[in-house]
């Protein structure tokens, strides 16, 4: 073996030596000018000498043999891509193909959630208890462009759920029932200077109280300082958007006013099924101390049928649980005057919902109330959480509901 190649070997695995005191060879003694090199190699399990003990530095190696160190120097992350392109034939000969192979599997990555939650409601309209685990795949398609996708698997042990029964969602589905459905799929990259997200994502305006569902789309953004979103797309039938012609479009312009943030969306929806909607946000946030913050929206919805098309929202949140650190947590609070103008999917709201309107629920004309909540991190990746609402209908104050919900979200 010779000298340079001995060094350089030993260089690329970027470790010292002078911790090996054991002689690794009977023919490298201490003293010999490749000691240090030569036992930072076998302390790697890079180079592992003759079966007499004998290192046999002077003798000359075969291309196989040089192959065999350079794979193993490439497995313990040594940057070798000279001497893997000079002996790639032989590193394909030994399997390093599969060892390619494994490090292109690293850039398909699969992360996951289950989450145990249960719902009790005032009028017992949706309650349920429900597993649902979701599984997330990414994977790179080049240096600029991604693929993600996402399985879901909704499982209720006890109480009734929402089911979709001829076009319309009903809370129809029964205890030990379960669905699956694969519910991303899209590619994420840029062109030019702007970044594009094409597929079935989700899809959220106004902070999700206007609309909170996933949309099957092209979805760009282009700036920093002062960022540009717009969409264009569909809402699947799934959504309740049903028919050939649920197109939906959206805008949002985003800014950060000193330490306020301040954004303008605007969200349309054309559909055959009468359930058209035209919506503006104009949404601020800003610090009212430290850990808490204040945000708020005022919404104005297209005018329907002689009522109300204007609304708001307010959010105080106080810190936050992190589920990457334990023992962290968070407090929160909304209030809602939301005439049905102004959503469309509210992000509070369920299939199974009494207020959920745009699903033939009892609403007269959108809801009103308010929303609190906390969050703990129980331990790293596991966090509780419980939210408590008390709303009712703007048109009649009697139609009330009041409802409890609770979960606790694994994330691995």
């Amino acid at each position: 073996m010779k000298k340079s190649l001995v060094l350089a070997m030993a260089m690329a695995l970027g470790v010292t030596a002078s911790a090996y005191a054991a002689n690794p060879f009977s023919d490298v003694p201490a003293g010999h000018w490749a000691y240090d090199s030569v036992a930072k190699l076998a302390a790697a399990g890079v180079v592992d000498g003759y079966a007499d003990g004998a290192f046999d530095g002077d003798k000359l190696m075969t291309r196989y043999e040089m192959a065999q160190i350079v794979a193993k120097a490439m497995a313990k992350g040594a940057d070798c891509d000279k001497l893997a392109a000079e002996f790639a034939d032989e590193l394909d000969t030994l399997g390093v193909r599969v060892a390619k192979l494994e490090k292109g599997a690293d850039a398909v990555k699969i992360a996951g959630q289950i989450r145990a939650s249960v719902r009790d409601t005032s009028s017992g309209y949706g309650d349920n208890t429900r597993f649902r685990t979701r599984l997330i795949v990414k994977g790179a398609i080049n240096e600029d462009w991604t693929y993600t996708g996402r399985f879901e698997n909704n499982q209720y042990p006890s109480g009734k759920h929402a089911v979709k029964v001829d076009g319309e969602y009903t809370d129809a589905g029964v205890a030990g029932e379960d669905d699956v459905s694969f519910n991303w799929a899209y590619v994420s990259g840029k062109i030019g200077g702007v970044k594009v997200d094409i597929g079935r994502q989700d899809f959220k305006v106004g902070e999700g109280f206007v609309v909170d569902t996933r949309h099957d789309g092209v979805k760009a953004q282009y700036g920093k300082d002062i960022k540009l979103t717009v969409w264009a797309g569909k809402s699947p039938q799934d959504y309740k958007l049903s028919g050939s012609n649920n197109r939906v479009y959206f805008a949002d312009l985003a800014t950060k006013l000193g330490v306020v943030n301040a954004s303008v969306d605007y969200y349309k929806a054309d559909s055959n099924d009468a359930k058209d909607k035209e919506i503006w946000a104009v949404g601020a946030s800003l610090p009212l101390a430290k850990d808490l913050k204040l945000a708020g929206q005022y919404l104005m919805g297209d005018e329907q049928k002689g009522m109300d098309d204007n609304g708001y929202t307010v959010t105080l949140a106080y810190k936050g649980a992190k589920a990457a650190v334990p023992g962290s947590w968070g407090l929160y609070a909304n209030y809602f005057d939301q005439p049905e103008a102004t959503f469309l999917y509210n992000t509070i709201f369920s299939y199974a919902s009494k207020f959920a309107a745009e699903n033939g629920g009892a609403l007269g004309d959108g809801f009103e109330g308010y929303r609190l909540g906390a969050n703990y991190a129980l331990a790293k990746n596991i966090v509780a959480q419980v939210e408590y609402y008390d709303l009712e209908d703007r048109a009649d104050s009697a139609n009330t509901e009041e409802t409890l919900w609770a979960q606790v979200t694994f994330t691995f």
